[in-house]
């Protein structure tokens, strides 16, 4: 699984590079909300580690452009932003999971693993695609 993290804090973007590797997880860092943007859209990811307070575009309005654009890549928001004001305005804006800095690195994974079991739950659920016949029949 290849997880995007977009973390303007340098330190703490390797210090989760190294926890993700830890569990067997590739990361991409991007230190900024505009990049982070970009890369989220590539459809590279399987899963995305978002703060919120960001350069460049904040880590709810880079979501809530994702969501608008159709991305449905998990998304995980990790901030310091801990009102539950916040906490519903970054799920509202489409977070799938939302945690708060000091975190747990256990219930990072956790959550990381959560998230990538819903995502495949949700193609398994996907209807399967219809075959139609070939010109002359089934062959």
């Amino acid at each position: 699984m290849r997880i995007l993290i977009v973390e303007d804090n340098r330190r703490l973007g390797e210090s989760l590079r190294d926890i993700l590797k830890s569990a067997r997880y590739e990361s991409d860092i991007s230190g900024d909300g505009r990049e982070g943007y970009e890369r989220l859209m590539s459809g590279l990811y399987d899963g995305v580690l978002l703060d919120v307070m960001l350069p460049g575009m904040d880590g709810i309005t880079l979501l809530k452009e994702a969501r608008k654009r159709g991305c449905s890549t998990p998304v995980l928001m990790l901030t310091a932003k801990s009102e539950t004001e916040d906490r519903v305005e970054g799920l509202e804006s489409g977070a799938d999971y939302y945690l708060t800095k000091p975190f747990d690195a256990g219930e990072l994974l956790a959550a990381l693993c959560g998230q990538a079991s819903n995502a495949g739950d949700r193609l398994r659920r996907r209807p399967p695609r219809r075959r139609r016949p070939r010109p002359g029949g089934w062959t």
